[in-house]
Parts: structure tokens; sequence; C-alpha cells
């Protein structure tokens, strides 16, 4: 790039004199001097936006609670105060400026997950579960925790806190029409489902967001992760490091697990991205990088648990846990509508593991609904693990979805579905109906559904059984040989000098302003900024430069695939051995390695008296069951139910000042079971239900042909259906025709 000449520059030689060449150096290298300018002052940035990090780093460890929130909170009820404490508390969050917020509507509660990293990841930024869930109106709730755990507390207080927490939400808003809506993130997800089972009736719809609840499951050739607990003989290793801990066990080593996972951006491509992008990304990747960092412990009891339990017991969904004082937590339990949200780009939480739950707990689908269970799954096709509850344009989109269509969601029937996303265009019928740019739809789905997701294996099944075994064998000769030697060396204090030498806090210790010469550089960084020179962007050697990247992260994306299909041999030769089976006793019986829930003689009997009642119940009611019944009727169709039906129903209900959300919950549940029972029954006494007058029958016929073409003009079997609604409202009464 040509520079303009200086003032004091000599005059040009005569046309006598030998022609001299320019002597700027930038100019005698073209392309590559610009280059070489560019990339200096890159890198003096880049360390620069690396010493910030470190000290970000140093003031967030300082801070008994650390966060990443971007909302105003205020404190509401501190777990530390509850008769078990726990080091978790819940924060109310102030709405910005502009925002309006409801009262009416139900209150929405996110909890981050304590999995490696402090809370505030489901509040990051403007565009988060968070942000859209108080732009749609709701009043919003943060359940965080401090960096250390209250000695003693276990997951069970834990549960029992989130518990105490709703109900001082249920308080706070006596006027909302349904209860909390709870999004669990992670690991909060499976945690929620824990205290829903427990505590049913505090709990409005659940959404749980990349969460793990059936952790065997998986792909061969695929997710790595679950090949660890077998790899190490089991949890063991986590005793271990929790004894070494003097009983607690860090964060840290959880997020080297998350970042093990991909070593290509781990090693090079974080870095480097903020290297090659120093001008517009420095904020961004401080931001995240602040939450990143910031690890906070749990006690050696909790993490315990939860590997034995979970991660390598697999015991969840399958009814065999237990608390303190006997209560099974049986997933079946949980009454509100649960949504699943998972994605195929998700490494850490595949889709095998957040949907494996459902047909490991159900058998067919008639055991969802007698269960009075309703399941909604979506899978995305390729947000990243955290990009499922970080990523702006996964919140602009589905988390809106979800927000905005929360109650129709709370009132669907009993079953399983799909929740499906389209655009809105010109052509979309109805388009005051929509609340965004997308219109939601749940289909109903089969088992057979997700089982072609899942794809449990009877095989897969045994091999993690065996690590069940190992791993309990082993843990027990660790705790009985080498425990104590362990917990004796933690005692004494010699370990904790090592904690300085880890590499990760040197990098920390050497870009903070603690070093001296990092102080001369953030000077530096100043005056780089004043003269910044960026490259132009057909320079030669930029294409150089990203060609040199990609074969890097070619290399170590090839070096993790080769490491991760040698873990999974040895993991698939170790534990499929018919000796090694044999020899842990999974060999003596031809009953499946896992078993799965049975159903108790009270929740059969309970099934028959709901059977009967409904079955005695069918041609009960008046107009009004009358016309949901025909609603459910034709939409109980395979379309399923489009946001825009319901949003009608919700126009209709608010002119006639009728039921609470609750109560049209119920009458629609009743409806839809009557239906199901005897189809032909319940559509017979239909006529018998309407009002003589055949004025009003018209109006309330009107009123269901609103509802059915909301969505548009029926067609195919949604057609036929409104067609025998049509004969049946014409049809009069019994005493009539009598």
């Amino acid at each position: 790039m040509a520079t303009k000449a200086s003032k004091s520059s000599p005059k040009a030689p005569s046309s006598t004199a030998p022609a001299v060449a320019d002597s700027n150096p930038a100019q005698a290298w073209g392309p590559l001097a610009e280059y070489l300018v560019d990339i200096t002052q890159r890198s003096i940035l880049f360390m620069d936006v690396l010493r910030q990090r470190s000290d970000q780093y140093y003031v967030q460890k300082a801070k008994k609670a650390p966060n990443v929130l971007s909302f105003a909170a205020e404190p509401v009820l501190d777990g530390r105060t509850l008769p078990r404490p726990v080091n978790y508390g819940i924060a109310h969050i102030k709405p910005p400026a502009g925002v309006v917020i409801d009262e009416r509507k139900r209150p929405f509660v996110v909890v981050d997950p304590r999995a490696g990293q402090g809370p505030g990841i489901g509040g990051f930024k403007a565009d988060s579960e968070i942000g859209v869930a108080l732009r749609a109106g709701h009043p919003c709730y943060l359940i965080g925790f401090s960096a250390e755990p209250v000695p003693g507390q276990t997951l069970e207080d834990i549960m029992r806190a989130e518990a105490a927490f709703l109900e001082k939400v249920i308080a706070n808003h006596p006027k909302a029409d349904g209860k909390p809506c709870i999004i669990g993130n992670c690991q909060a997800g499976w945690a929620v489902m824990m205290m829903a089972a427990t505590r049913p009736e505090l709990c409005g719809p659940i959404i749980i967001a990349g969460a793990p609840l059936s952790y065997w499951a998986g792909e061969i050739g695929k997710n790595p992760m679950r090949y660890s607990g077998g790899l190490a003989g089991g949890s063991w290793m986590t005793a271990l490091a929790s004894d070494l801990g003097n009983g607690k066990f860090t964060g840290e080593y959880l997020v080297k697990n998350f970042e093990n996972l991909n070593p290509a951006n781990t090693l090079w491509s974080k870095n480097y991205d903020i290297w090659a992008n120093v001008d517009q990304g420095a904020q961004r990747f401080l931001d995240f990088e602040k939450w990143w960092n910031t690890c906070i412990n749990l006690n050696g009891e909790e993490i315990q648990w939860i590997v034995d339990k979970l991660f390598v017991g697999n015991r969840l969904a399958t009814a065999e846990i237990t608390t303190s004082d006997g209560t099974r937590i049986d997933l079946r339990n949980i009454h509100s509508p649960i949504i699943c949200f998972c994605s195929k780009g998700d490494n850490i939480t595949p889709p095998q593991q957040a949907l494996g739950w459902i047909t490991d707990l159900y058998s067919k689908d008639d055991d969802i609904r007698a269960a009075d269970q309703t399941i909604i799954y979506m899978v995305h096709d390729s947000v990243g693990h955290l990009g499922i509850f970080v990523s702006g344009g996964v919140a602009r989109k589905e988390h809106r979805e979800f927000a905005s269509n929360i109650d129709l969601i709370d009132v669907l029937p009993p079953g399983l579905y799909q929740a499906v996303l389209t655009p809105k265009t010109a052509d979309t019928a109805n388009p005051e109906l929509v609340t965004g740019d997308w219109i939601v739809r749940f289909e109903p789905r089969k088992l057979d559904d997700v089982r072609q997701i899942v794809k449990p294996d009877p095989e897969n099944e045994r091999r993690f059984a065996t690590v069940r075994r190992v791993s309990e064998i082993n843990l027990g000769l660790y705790r009985a040989v080498l425990q104590p030697f362990a917990r004796a060396i933690a005692s004494t204090g010699m370990l904790e000098p090592l904690k300085k030498f880890d590499p990760d806090e040197l990098l920390f210790e050497f870009f903070s302003d603690r070093n001296p010469m990092m102080q001369q550089l953030a000077k530096l960084a100043e005056q780089v900024r004043v003269q910044r020179r960026p490259v132009p962007g057909d320079n030669p050697m930029l294409q150089w430069q990203t060609a040199f990247s990609d074969s890097i992260v070619a290399a170590l994306d090839n070096w993790r695939n080769l490491r991760d299909h040698g873990m999974e041999q040895l993991f698939l030769a170790t534990y499929s051995s018919p000796l090694l089976q044999a020899l842990v006793g999974l060999s003596g019986s031809d009953e499946p390695p896992r078993r799965r829930p049975g159903t108790d003689p009270e929740r059969l009997a309970f099934v028959h008296q709901c059977i009967s009642e409904t079955r005695a119940g069918i041609a009960k009611g008046g107009a009004r069951e009358a016309v949901i019944r025909s609603m459910v009727y034709i939409c109980m169709a395979k379309t399923g139910v489009d946001e825009r039906t319901f949003n009608i129903i919700e126009k209709i209900r608010a002119e006639h000042q009728g039921m609470t959300l609750q109560e049209f919950k119920v009458a629609l549940r009743e409806q839809f079971f009557a239906l199901l029972l005897d189809q032909e029954a319940a559509l017979k006494a239909i006529p018998a239900m309407l009002p003589a007058d055949s004025a009003v029958r018209k109006k309330l016929l009107e009123a269901v042909h609103r509802i059915v073409s909301a969505a548009g003009e029926a067609a195919d079997e949604r057609a036929k259906r409104l067609a025998v609604i049509d004969q049946l409202f014409a049809s009069p009464p019994p005493t009539q025709a009598a």
C-alpha cells in the first residue's frame, strides 16, 4: 500500500539525474510488507486480549458467586437459609427498559447447569432464554449457585431447594394463569426432572435443553464421551479426584472433558479465530471466556452420586433411584408437558441421550397416555451443545416459539409430539394469529419414531451393564485399599503448591497484569489501535494463512478421529467379552441386563378407575364440552395442532370471559380421553349435549369452524371429520328426534 510523502521529503530529481527507487519498504515489498505489518499488529492486540482475559479470570475467581448474567436481578431466596442448606439461590430478573411484564402470564424459571462453570449462561445476552421470555411478557427468575458448595450438601438437598424456590415463585404470582415454566439447561435438565418427579404439583411445562437422561445411548462410530467411564475402570477415579481435593471435586475436570472432545478447537481454532479477527471478535471472545474459565466446585458426595447413579449407573430412566426418605424417583409421575430440545450437532448430549429415556420408560404408545404425560421433542440439525441455550439464533427461533406458545404446550392432550417450525410467508393463512416469524405445529408421533432416532441395542446395554458392575467392584477395592492413603496425602496440604504449576493457571498468571511486561503490552496495544493498518481482504497472504490454519485443523481432526476410534475399539473389545460379562454375573440369566420400570398395582388401579369414570361420563356435559370434544376430534387427525388454532381459541375464550386456562386444560383432557376410549359413543353423545335452540347451535358450529380454519381451510382427514361434526350439530336432540 503506497504511503504519502512527508513534508521534509527531498524534491523530485531532475530529468538528467538517474532514477531512484522508492525507499519505502512497504511499497518495495508490496502485499508481503502489508501482511507483516498486519500480523504484527494483530499479534500485539491478540496478546492484549489474552491479558484482558487473564485479569477478568482473577476478578471472577475472587467472587463468591461469579456469573455472566446480562440482566439486572434481585435475590429472592438464599438456599443457605433452608433447613437443609445448599449453595443455590433464586433471583428475580428485572425487565429491561421498554419491556412490559404481564402478571397474568406464568413465570419462567431458568435453571443453569452446574457442570463446571458458574451460572448466568441462560441470560448471557439479550437474545437468550431469559431475554425471549421477558419480551413475551413473562416474569422471569434464575436459579444459580455460588462457587463453593455447602459442606455435606447432596443432590437430594438441591432438589428440595429447587422445590422451595418454586413455592416462592408461585406465591409471588397469585394472578398467573398457570404454574411456572421451568427451563433446565444441560445438567440442570435432569436435576429439574428429578425434582418434578417428586413434586409434580409445583411445575408447569418443563423445557430440558441439551440434557442427558439416557446416559448409555449413542451410535457406534460417534459419541465417544460415553466410553470414558468404562475406559477409566468406573467411578473410582472420581472418588480419587475428590479425595485428593480434600472432599472437593473441581469443575476444571469437567471442563477438560468437554475440551478434549474437540482438540482442534481447544488447541488451535479458538485462539486462531480471535487472532485472525481481533478487530471485531475480541469482546465476544472475552464475554464467553468469562463464563467458560470460571470453574466451580462440587462436594465429593455430589459428584460421586451423579457418576454412580447416572453416568455409569444409568438408573434414572428406569425408576431405580430412591431418596433418603424412600421416595422412588419415577419420571412417569411428571404430569407437566416435557419439551426435549436437542441437536444432531451436539457432541456432549447427542439426541440419543436426550430422547432415549422415552423408550427406556415406555414400551407402548398407550403407556404415555395412561401416565397422563405430554412429551414433545425437537431435534436441531446442526447447532452445538452450548448453542442450544446460548446461540442468539436459536433463542430468536426455537426458544422464542416455546415461550410464545407455552400455554398451547400446557394444554396439549397426553401423548408424544414433535415440534415442527415452518417460516411465515406472504401466503400464510391468518398471519395475524402467528406471534413471530415462524409457525409452530405439534405433530403426533409414535414411540417407533423416537426409536428410529435412539436406535436401542441390547448388546450395547449389556456392555454398559458390565461397566456398571466393574465400576462397583473397582470402587469397593479403591475404598478398601487406596482411599485412606489418598485422604492422608490430601490432609497434609502437600498437594496445594502443585496447583500453581497447572498449565492453564501458569498461562493466566503470565498474561495477567501481575506480570510487569503485560502492563507495557497494554500501552503498546493502545498505540497499535491508533495506528492500526489492517491488510486488504484481497491480499494473497491471507489465503495462505487460511489454508495453513485449515491444514492444522484437519490434522487435529484426523488425530481426534483416530483417538476416538481407538477408544471405541478398546471399549468394545473389553466390555463385549463374554468372559468379563460372566465374571461380573451378567451371563447367569436370560433376563435383560437393565431392568425396565414396572407398573405398581396402585398405578394400575388408578388407571382402571380413570377409565371407568371416563366411560361413565361420556354422555355428560353441555355445549362447552360438546364444542371442545368436536375440536379435539378434528385436531386428533395426523396433521397435529397449529399455534394459530390455539390462538383463536384464546381469542374466543377472552371474548366470552370463560374458563381459566387450567379449567380448559382439564376439560380438554376429559374430552380427549372420552374420544380415545370410545370414539363412536363420544361422537353419538354430542347432539344430546347441545342446546335445542338451532340458532345457538349454529353459533357454536361457527366457533368450531373458526377454530378449525385458523390454520387454513380444512382438507383431507380434517375435512372429513369436520363434515361429521356438521352432521352431528345439524341432528336434532334425541327428545326432538323421538
